[in-house]
């Protein structure tokens, strides 16, 4: 019998009916939806992902224009959930899709999980299938970790990207076993003086990073510094975290 939603044909295909309906059938949280998380979250939703909830309150900068898949010119200055919301309803018009424009505090984790995190009239009531952490501040990429890890969701996190350029040094591990990454070990300690140290798929490079394209920053919220990128870079760390997800479902 064809499929009723021709556009997923091909994913049938590969993957069967039966495969097709857990994804249909799933709510993934993506929070952050910058370089790596939009990319995470658009292969998602290809996939045939019945719900996201995608979480950023950042808008779209000149400088994103090298490496995020929300930015343009033409986008500069909108908020990229409502780019990415756009963008993702364009691809399903039937996907069940919640934007929350907010820049998410340590403090308003356990709410977001709940379902109970109100933003511009929007509440979120579903259960989470899983979760894919693209943060990049330390605090509340933390509090997501943890609390998710206490809760017994599935979450899989990416850390660094900046900086590095050799795609083929991209892997899957567990957070303890990451090395060269200096977000990942940021995370390590903060998880350790939490007591937490539980297991934790990430995606990391094990390349080193080249330290003459870090530059320090001042007058930017929740950051002191800023790396060199390049295009491929944080598209691929997203399209992994997306099929770690996808295999999981």
């Amino acid at each position: 019998m064809p499929m009723e939603n021709k556009w997923t044909d091909r994913t049938a295909l590969l993957l069967g009916n039966d495969k097709m309906q857990r994804l249909a059938d799933a709510h993934v949280l993506v929070v952050g939806v910058g370089g790596v998380g939009a990319y995470a979250a658009e292969m998602l939703c290809r996939a045939g992902v019945g719900e996201l909830t995608i979480v950023d309150a950042d808008t779209v900068n000149v400088t994103n224009i090298n490496r995020q898949l929300p930015a343009t010119h033409d986008t500069i200055g909108r908020l990229k959930t409502e780019v990415l919301g756009a963008r993702f309803r364009d691809i399903n018009p039937d996907i069940r899709l919640h934007e929350l424009p907010i820049y998410l505090k340590e403090e308003e984790v356990p709410s977001l999980l709940d379902g109970t995190l109100h933003c511009q009239s929007s509440m979120v009531n579903s259960q989470y299938s899983f979760i894919v952490d693209a943060i990049d501040t330390i605090a509340p990429k933390c509090a997501l970790i943890s609390e998710a890890l206490r809760r017994g969701i599935p979450i899989v996190s990416s850390m660094g990207a900046g900086a590095k350029s050799d795609i083929t040094q991209i892997r899957f591990a567990d957070l303890w076993d990451t090395y060269h990454c200096g977000l990942a070990k940021a995370v390590r300690t903060r998880l350790k003086k939490e007591g937490l140290r539980r297991s934790l798929p990430v995606v990391f490079s094990t390349e080193q990073a080249d330290r003459n394209a870090v530059i320090t920053v001042e007058g930017e919220q929740n950051k002191k510094s800023t790396a060199g990128t390049i295009s491929y870079m944080p598209a691929v760390f997203g399209c992994y975290l997306a099929e770690y997800v996808i295999r999981k479902l």
